[in-house]
């Protein structure tokens, strides 16, 4: 779907992707769509009557528009990649150059208010590899675990955009050999590499959320970083699961792509064993290849000018328990589901190592170092250090990319 913006297309922000966000130049955060390297000014287009959603006028997050629901997000989309395509009038391409805005003068803020942050924990390859090396006395599975989308309750408020230091979180942590534990900032920080889906339009208090209705209520998808302290929470985790180890910050990226983006990368889901129970199953299969990234880049890195080190690589068809059934699930008992919530998909990880999703895994809990090109040593993450996550599906012209998340550990 050719573009005749320059530099649109093959840049994984062409007219098949065209996310939104939230950006601010000099003026009052306002919604905006990348396309190539620019962002359309969606404000200025609905005053020059070329978009009509007024949801979207000088709105400072996409809230209001997301719960609109799936009408009005396809709406939107179709407009734009009319206005962005060949198809395009003079007068239509001259109102769109005037609304245009480099992306690199502007900056992101959080392009929803969070309203609810829970966080699953559906990598099959992640919960085995985690359990190995907590628990190396029992199985790595918990018997729950291939029958229930296993999730905890985070922190909404401590959800922030890519680009916000993280301070490195306090807490009482305790080695197997101490008598007692012990208060103080965490030695073993980590980081989990997941998606993280937002809802748009939600359901009424006590009114499950089938798993075929997916496609109603949630708009797509965000990178998201589930910083993680593996001391703090070892400690605390029994017998309730995480806490204060995990809602100290979460961060997401600043593009959500929706899932009418994504439709061409849908593949079959992974095969569970035993069959889900009934409310899980979906007529249609929500596994996406996407491939993902995670860097890291030191303080001695970026003085020696060392680009960042990709420690992993992995894709998001390895999920055990995908999106409808997430969604079933976390309302199957009546919870109610708002436009704004964000839904983190859990650590993604795949089958061999250097598809790890955590330092946890990637090190083995801390007994492999990472070596990094600077000659350093990594186990979990020090002050100074920066960790970058990437997405994108597909290759080439058809790419849908997803941006980044990054975040900078500070004292």
């Amino acid at each position: 779907m050719p573009s005749w913006i320059a530099g649109a297309d093959g840049s994984g922000f062409g007219v098949e992707n065209l996310p939104l966000g939230i950006f601010a130049t000099d003026d009052a955060p306002r919604p905006g769509v990348a396309i190539g390297p620019s962002i359309i000014d969606l404000s200025m287009l609905i005053r020059e009557r070329l978009i009509d959603d007024e949801t979207l006028l000088d709105a400072r997050c996409l809230n209001d528009f997301l719960a609109h629901g799936p009408g009005a997000w396809r709406s939107l989309r179709a407009t734009l990649q009319h206005l962005l395509g060949e198809s395009a009038s003079g007068e239509e391409r001259e109102a769109v150059l005037r609304a245009l805005v480099p992306r690199d003068a502007a900056t992101m803020p959080m392009p929803i208010e969070v309203k609810d942050y829970v966080d699953f924990y559906s990598g099959i390859e992640h919960a085995t590899n985690a359990g190995t090396i907590l628990r190396p006395e029992s199985e790595p599975l918990l018997p729950n675990y291939r029958y229930v989308p296993v999730g905890y309750h985070g922190r909404a408020g401590t959800v922030v955009v890519s680009d916000t230091p993280i301070r490195r979180p306090n807490g009482q942590r305790k080695a197997p050999a101490e008598a007692e534990p012990t208060f103080g900032p965490s030695q073993q920080l980590d980081i989990e590499l997941e998606l993280g889906f937002v809802t748009g339009l939600g359901n009424r208090q006590g009114e499950p959320i089938p798993a075929d209705a997916v496609r109603e209520h949630v708009y797509g998808y965000v990178l998201l970083n589930d910083w993680s302290a593996r001391d703090i929470q070892a400690w605390e985790a029994r017998p309730l699961g995480p806490f204060l180890a995990k809602s100290f910050a979460t961060s997401i990226s600043p593009w959500l792509v929706s899932l009418d983006a994504l439709e061409p990368f849908r593949v079959p889901n992974r095969a569970q064993e035993p069959e889900p129970l009934p409310y899980l199953r979906a007529r249609e299969s929500y596994a996406y290849d996407i491939a993902l990234e995670v860097l890291l880049q030191t303080e001695q890195m970026r003085a020696q000018q060392i680009a960042p080190a990709v420690i992993s690589r992995t894709n998001f068809h390895e999920m055990y328990w995908n999106v409808a059934q997430q969604l079933a699930h976390v309302t199957s008992n009546g919870s109610r589901v708002r436009a704004g919530d964000l839904f983190g998909s859990g650590t993604i990880s795949g089958r061999d190592p250097g598809t790890y999703g955590s330092l946890l895994e990637l090190t083995r809990g801390g007994a492999e170092p990472i070596a990094l090109p600077s000659g350093e040593l990594r186990t979990y993450l020090e002050n100074g250090d920066t960790v970058i996550l990437r997405g994108s599906a597909g290759s080439g012209a058809t790419r849908v990319d997803f941006g980044e998340v990054r975040g900078a550990i500070v004292p």
